[in-house]
């Protein structure tokens, strides 16, 4: 007769091996590394974005004068609360598992509705934007961060020109990137509408660092028409510290 502890310790230990397995593939891999290879995004793993709204961690009037209170609070319960609830009516609609990271859906949205894209692209972008910037911030980054950005684009002032670029010449509604590439390196992109460098549709991919949204709910009451004022205002709130942290998890 078969001993049940045993085979209880066999598949303790195929489990076990199975994890140990995947944990060592995971070491050095960013999220756009991982869903290229077709690898699931486990839960908690660095900056993984969930289904949910995330709490704001400062004040609608925190980034003044650059993002005025009214903009940032109708942007945040309004426009980003919409992308929320509508990317949940989409997963439910579509046997999506919620308790897994938006990411393993972005990185085959090919696979699902334009519900899903617009509406899953909505809140990850938007987590994102949130979480990269802060009241007293702005300033340049440090570090490796600051090396890297030197070596991608030749120095501090050219990355800025060419994110400024891609900014401002986006059409219509849609997003600015850095990200970090399968390689390593930095580069910006820009994307339309709700779209992101993480989805399998993106002409640039990459893991997003740093994003920036142009679609005009972002700026207009504060400077109407005026884009570029407001691409130029950026670099007063970012948090390079938090950008940082994204790129050191990225490589």
């Amino acid at each position: 007769m078969k001993n049940k502890n045993t085979d209880l310790s066999r598949r303790a230990f195929v489990a076990n091996t199975a994890k140990a397995g995947l944990a060592v593939g995971l070491i050095g891999s960013s999220i756009s590394d991982l869903l290229a290879k077709g690898v699931e995004i486990p839960e908690n793993f660095p900056f993984s974005t969930g289904f949910s709204q995330n709490p704001l961690s400062y004040a609608y009037t925190a980034l003044e004068p650059h993002i005025d209170a009214r903009t940032m609070e109708i942007h945040y319960t309004k426009h980003a609360a919409a992308y929320a609830s509508n990317l949940k009516d989409a997963a439910k609609e579509e046997g999506v598992d919620t308790s897994k990271p938006l990411e393993n859906v972005l990185g085959s949205i090919s696979k699902y509705s334009m519900k899903m894209r617009n509406n899953g692209g909505g809140h990850y972008n938007h987590e994102l934007f949130w979480s990269i910037m802060a009241p007293n911030a702005g300033g340049k980054p440090e570090g490796k961060l600051m090396e890297a950005i030197t070596t991608s684009f030749g120095s501090y002032e050219a990355f800025v020109t060419q994110f400024e670029n891609a900014a401002k010449s986006r059409f219509g509604s849609g997003w600015a990137w850095l990200s970090v590439t399968a390689e390593k390196k930095l580069i910006v992109s820009s994307t339309p509408n709700q779209d992101n460098p993480l989805m399998d549709v993106a002409e640039v991919k990459g893991t997003p660092v740093l994003g920036l949204d142009v679609w005009e709910h972002a700026y207009y009451l504060h400077y109407q028409n005026r884009r570029p004022d407001y691409v130029s205002a950026f670099w007063n709130v970012i948090n390079w510290k938090a950008v940082a942290e994204r790129y050191q998890a990225a490589i």
